[in-house]
């Protein structure tokens, strides 16, 4: 049987990556795979380098969508996707995540009658203002297989009507990539510390690409003061810049005043390894990123998210995860508690063990 493989840009590539391997290696007389990348991340930082860094083939084919506006870029996915399932008539589509190639795959699959599985299914925000949550709650109504990495996704999904026999409590595969990979990441820390000037639990590490974060010239001004406050205490700051910060910060005039401050380390986007390594050394990280707080939370280093609202609130309630929005004052003394040592107890969800892609493989060897 013939299983399509979705990615569209760096959080699926973690995600997919286990489940790749473990079809290969466990079900290699049952499954055939092909690959697909539609290309939402397309430049060598944004993708080239996952593939390299998680050891994953290269893509069996790519479909070169690039960057556009929500419905343009679905649309293109769509079109393309469309011809190419006519063509490999794949038995099973698996998709993960909520970025717009999982929407549009998700779309394509079901009109053509393919059976279609999600992987991170049931994580909701209850912000329908996020295109991430239309995303996901579309993969989801018409997925045969719900893969749930926490149990708030199970709460979730029989919430909306789910059927039980759709939905699959697996655990978490972007935690199998840390599993895997963290000791091969930690080979890198030397590197980076000699380059950035940087010492293991002496900085912060931030990431910052939302548009209601940084297309907001007051939004975007607020974090800047806050990276010049957090000076008094933290000795170094590095920020791995996403390019849509990037250009927000020269279009709102910031960036001078970025370069001005000594602590802050802006650097280009960095690989899987390298980001997993400065997560995992660093004091405490400001991020409004969703994956990022799993990663934290496996790696109990405190996390700090600048967002109103998380779809995985097993980061907060079991995890190193605080969620504080945009108070600054709150979050300045936050990233203080952290350098003085004072963070609250955590733990490991349940079933983010290293395994979600070998329960995956069993129970779509068992299905069909």
């Amino acid at each position: 049987m013939k299983i399509l493989f979705v990615v569209g840009a760096r959080p699926n590539f973690m995600k997919v990556a286990p489940v790749i391997e473990a079809v290969r290696n466990s079900a290699s007389d049952r499954f055939t795979s092909v690959l697909v990348h539609t290309g939402q991340h397309y430049d060598a930082n944004m993708s080239d380098i996952f593939f390299s860094d998680l050891e994953m083939p290269q893509p069996d084919r790519f479909l070169g969508i690039g960057s556009g506006s929500h419905a343009s870029q679905t649309a293109k996915v769509m079109i393309e996707m469309e011809a190419l399932l006519e063509e490999e008539q794949p038995d099973l589509v698996l998709v993960a995540g909520d970025v717009n190639s999982t929407l549009a795959t998700a779309l394509v699959a079901a009109k053509a009658g393919i059976t279609l599985g999600h992987i991170e299914s049931g994580l909701r925000s209850f912000d329908r203002t996020m295109p991430e949550e239309i995303n996901r709650i579309v993969a989801d109504e018409f997925s045969r297989f719900c893969f749930v990495t926490e149990s708030s996704g199970m709460n979730n999904l029989e919430f909306e009507g789910i059927e039980n026999d759709r939905v699959f409590f697996v655990g978490n595969t972007m935690i199998d990539s840390v599993v895997k990979y963290l000791p091969k990441a930690r080979e890198r820390f030397a590197g980076l510390a000699e380059r950035l000037a940087i010492e293991q639990k002496q900085f912060a590490l931030v990431t910052l690409h939302r548009p209601s974060n940084v297309d907001d010239r007051d939004s975007l001004e607020r974090f800047v003061e806050l990276f010049e406050a957090m000076a008094s205490f933290a000795p170094r700051i590095v920020f791995p810049i996403h390019p849509r910060t990037l250009k927000q910060l020269e279009v709102f005039g910031l960036m001078e005043r970025v370069k001005r401050n000594s602590n802050l380390a802006l650097i280009d986007p960095v690989g899987y390894l390298e980001f997993l390594a400065l997560q995992d050394a660093a004091t405490v990280v400001l991020t409004d990123s969703g994956g990022v707080q799993e990663e934290t939370t496996m790696l109990g280093v405190p996390c700090i998210t600048v967002r109103e609202n998380t779809e995985r609130p097993v980061t907060v309630m079991q995890g190193t995860n605080e969620l504080l929005g945009l108070d600054m004052p709150k979050v300045l003394e936050f990233a203080k508690r952290a350098f003085s040592g004072q963070w609250k107890e955590s733990a490991i969800p349940e079933l983010w063990d290293g395994h979600a892609a070998d329960r995956i493989v069993l129970i779509l060897k068992e299905a069909l």
